[in-house]
């Protein structure tokens, strides 16, 4: 008699799974890791011992509604309680995003390449991807995204600045895409990125919302914040779309320590912004290093920079790692690679130049 297995949904089936940037090797060579758009700083000031004093309650479940942390992004960005929405990271909120908007024969639209949680999170739920490819020049193709809308059509992400390209779409083009996407599809601004920004012509998501139903921003504690490892994140959208993720929320996936840390980070604005605009100058010293061994990097306004490799994308990580740097690629098509610390960023450096002779 043949042994029966659970049954699983067959459209697990094709989900590709996750693949976290590689870690530095425990006891090897590698001492850097430039591959999971890490902040290389600690957290900020206060920050850590908010947290450790957090700790102490470990065995209560955390308060459900981040009433605190809610309290204090509603003051911070000047928005409604009720437009608000906390989740495990932005990537968890974007999934329950996709949880209240789309099922088996609904479409989600995004470009590609982009977050590869996108694809994940859409089959998950039984929806169909549609994958957009980028412009020449890495950017979304805005266009070709509003031709792809149909009837099944439900959400679309945008990720701006885009992972793992870091490039962005700038205002005008956005305000037309928007003005032009069915009121009744919801958009989703991924904004994960945004506090690297330099960029004038950038449309900050919280501006564009205000007036638009269907527009939903996603802003992380993980990037520039530095807050990684406790997985917070948020949602600004109006009542309706906020209501629907906080019911799509994993009960007291905020962990009280993760509150109480992305709490305190918020009130260190100022230390924030130095760090910040630390990474921000790293960013130019190495945009500007490639640019000089006759690289053409993708314009990045993240804490990332992308080198397009194609069949020498493995070559190129793998000469990194033998280096001392781990870095992200994306086997055929190029390399994300963390801006971190001044050491990590010159030995990447290093290699860039040596293997730019090669080419």
């Amino acid at each position: 008699m043949t042994e029966k297995t659970p049954k699983l949904r067959a459209a697990l089936d094709d989900v590709p799974t996750y693949k976290p940037g590689k870690p530095a090797a425990a006891d090897g060579p590698v001492a850097f890791k430039l591959s999971s758009n890490e902040n290389p700083y600690p957290p900020l000031p206060g920050v850590l011992e908010q947290a450790v004093a957090a700790a102490g309650s470990l065995n209560r479940y955390p308060d459900m509604a981040c009433a605190g942390l809610m309290a204090e992004l509603a003051e911070r960005f000047s928005v409604p309680l009720a437009h608000l929405a906390t989740g495990t990271g932005s990537v968890g909120v974007a999934q329950q995003l996709v949880q209240a908007t789309a099922g088996p024969g609904d479409e989600v639209i995004y470009a590609w390449r982009s977050f590869e949680a996108y694809p994940i999170i859409t089959q998950v739920s039984g929806a169909t991807p549609v994958q957009i490819p980028l412009t020449g020049d890495d950017v979304h193709d805005l266009e070709a995204m509003l031709a792809a809308i149909t009837d099944r059509t439900r959400l679309i992400f945008v990720c701006n600045p885009n992972n793992p390209t870091g490039t962005v779409v700038h205002r005008a083009e956005l305000e037309s895409f928007l003005d032009r996407v069915p009121s009744d599809i919801l958009v989703v601004l991924d904004e994960a990125y945004i506090e690297f920004v330099r960029d004038p012509e950038f449309p900050n998501g919280l501006e564009l919302y205000r007036d638009r139903p269907n527009v939903c921003v996603l802003r992380t504690f993980s990037k520039a914040y530095g807050l990684a490892g406790l997985r917070v994140g948020f949602a600004v959208a109006h009542e309706p779309v906020a209501a629907a993720l906080r019911k799509t929320a994993v009960p007291f996936g905020v962990s009280h320590i993760a509150q109480e840390a992305a709490v305190a980070s918020l009130r260190s604005e100022d230390a924030l912004r130095e760090r910040v605009d630390a990474l921000v100058a790293e960013r130019a010293r190495v945009v500007e290093g490639l640019t000089a061994q006759g690289w053409t990097p993708a314009v990045t306004q993240a804490n990332f920079v992308w080198l397009r490799l194609g069949e020498r994308t493995l070559d190129f990580a793998g000469a990194c790692e033998r280096a001392g740097v781990i870095v992200r690629p994306f086997p055929g098509e190029g390399v994300r690679v963390t801006i971190g610390e001044t050491e990590a960023n010159d030995i990447f450096l290093r290699v860039a130049e040596d293997f730019r002779k090669e080419l």
